[in-house]
């Protein structure tokens, strides 16, 4: 069970990436963009994704849609389409995303993007 103020979560995160819960069906995740930082463009072909914003503004590409989005903004993004956010702010960009079903090993903590692309580049990932 996970039970936490998932909003001051992501405030205080200092990771690229922090899974805090995996569900049989579903994940919760904290992320931090450093400034002019983006995820780099990928597609979940398996997961459907919500990224609610908390701190800072983004650039946001879902397929061929496009918003630029600040705090309280939700983007969902459907399995198979290809998206991307990019901190655009003078600050961190703070989020929380879901996966239905999860995407990430539990308790995975990626502390830069380097080490994220690192991981998922692995041949057990």
């Amino acid at each position: 069970m996970f039970e936490n103020n998932v909003i001051q979560s992501a405030r205080d995160n200092i990771n690229f990436r922090k899974v805090l819960f995996t569900g049989e069906h579903s994940q919760l995740v904290v992320m931090s963009l450093n400034v002019g930082e983006d995820i780099g463009l990928e597609t979940h072909h398996e997961n459907d994704q919500i990224l609610l914003f908390v701190k800072g503004t983004a650039h946001v590409v879902v397929g061929d849609d496009e918003a630029d989005v600040a705090p309280n903004d939700i983007i969902a993004v459907p399995a198979g389409k290809a998206h991307n956010i990019t901190n655009t702010s003078d600050e961190e960009l703070k989020l929380v995303t879901m996966y239905g079903p999860a995407d990430h090993k539990p308790g995975t903590i990626h502390k830069t993007k380097a080490d994220a692309l690192k991981d998922e580049s692995s041949p057990e990932q």
